[in-house]
């Protein structure tokens, strides 16, 4: 996505927000574990030490999805030079997941993006993101209808 006018906001869910989550959060990697244990996320199988450089990396920033008090979804966003955001995680923990809110959750995560500022101040300039046939069946069909459009393609022989 490279104007934020491409977003195709989902349906608004009023009790559906994103909450900033700092790095020190206690929750953020029990939400992440959560999101991608069921699809087998490499990220997800982490080790203490590896999302102790996550979490320390100051161009990666996390928020928490929330639906009223509870922790529905994550969001974590990295920060490159240039203008360039990536969406590096988003996810619903598994019991919102089919429940009506990733199109406007990930709206959200969309916002957030467009709205982050590069490690010299420079404004966000293009979003994007990976997926695989790992993540929801639904992901890459909420990534098109929010506005994304495919840029790069591959095929390769994943383990297990």
């Amino acid at each position: 996505m490279t104007d934020v006018a491409e977003l195709r906001p989902g349906r608004p869910v009023a009790e559906v927000t994103l909450e900033w989550a700092p790095p020190g959060s206690p929750h953020i990697v029990p939400a992440h574990v959560r999101v991608g244990e069921p699809y087998e996320w490499r990220s997800a199988l982490r080790s203490p030490e590896e999302w102790a450089g996550q979490l320390a990396d100051p161009r990666r920033r996390f928020w928490l999805v929330k639906h009223g008090d509870d922790i529905a979804g994550i969001v974590h966003l990295r920060v490159g030079d240039g203008g360039d955001v990536e969406i590096d995680s988003f996810g619903l923990v598994p019991e919102y997941v089919g429940k009506g809110i990733g199109g406007h959750a990930l709206t959200l995560a969309v916002r957030q993006a467009w709205a982050v500022t590069g490690p010299y101040g420079e404004p966000t300039r293009r979003v994007w993101l990976h997926t695989s046939t790992r993540d929801h069946p639904n992901a890459l069909a909420n990534y098109e209808r929010r506005g994304f459009r495919p840029f790069y393609s591959r095929t390769r022989e994943l383990p297990g």
